[in-house]
């Protein structure tokens, strides 16, 4: 069992804390394999809070009617206020909070790299979403993973945090592997799709690995694999293309 409070390692290198009605989906994915063990090092630490928490009625209510009718309800500006003021008083720096959102910004590696040296408050919104007033009182930055609608902010919210995790000093033994992945920002591989990987058995299924793999001339595998990143970036996100000719 993972001791989110532990912080006996000393201070970790990212920090968030996560607003939610439902607490116990944390640290879920992220207690596993790389980011767990991360999290067990205290080379990052998650903390959540329950929403309700912070409701001041006997019911702890925290959702209301919307003004102008419709369906739906939305979460009440008074208790999130709440929320995020006490999530304050556990950081020692002024935090980014983050409010995920389907109209928010993409969130893109651009974007995680800045992250990751930010401490979060990540606000998960049910419901029809959050009144907003308090978005705008607290300078929300709202975060999309795509166009699509999810039930809940609490899987955007670990997608942030899983992505600005692995990125940390520590966490990938071989940090020079995150130079060639997709949407890497360094080296020639830069606003490319990762490359095609391949393994034993050379012969599965009726084909081959690419001879270059397996010729053993480092160039010539460093050279296939570039190509093949551009011919796979061209074909599916030709926008990475031209944003790298911007660049």
């Amino acid at each position: 069992m993972i001791n989110m409070e532990d912080t006996s390692l000393g201070q970790p290198l990212f920090s968030a804390i996560v607003l939610t009605l439902f607490p116990e989906m944390f640290p879920g994915p992220l207690g596993q394999s790389l980011a767990g063990k991360a999290l067990e090092k205290n080379i990052w630490s998650l903390k959540t809070l329950q929403i309700r928490d912070f409701a001041t009625d006997k019911h702890k209510t925290v959702d209301d009617k919307p003004f102008g009718g419709g369906t739906g309800m939305v979460m009440k500006p008074d208790v999130i206020d709440s929320a995020i003021e006490h999530a304050k008083t556990l950081i020692t720096e002024k935090p980014t909070i983050i409010y995920p959102s389907p109209r928010g910004v993409p969130l893109t590696q651009d974007l995680v790299e800045k992250l990751k040296n930010e401490q979060l408050i990540i606000l998960c919104g049910r419901f029809e979403g959050v009144d907003q007033r308090v978005i705008d009182h607290h300078d929300m930055l709202e975060v999309s993973l795509g166009d699509f609608v999810l039930s809940g902010g609490e899987i955007v919210a670990m997608a942030i945090m899983d992505a600005c995790v692995r990125l940390l000093p520590g966490v990938i033994s071989k940090s020079s592997a995150l130079s060639q992945e997709s949407f890497a920002s360094a080296s020639e591989f830069a606003r490319l799709l990762e490359y095609p990987h391949y393994t034993r058995p050379s012969f599965w299924n009726g084909k081959s690995v690419p001879e270059a793999l397996l010729s053993g001339n480092h160039a010539e595998i460093e050279a296939w694999r570039l190509e093949q990143a551009k011919m796979v970036t061209r074909a599916r996100r030709p926008d990475l293309i031209y944003k790298k000719k911007e660049d």
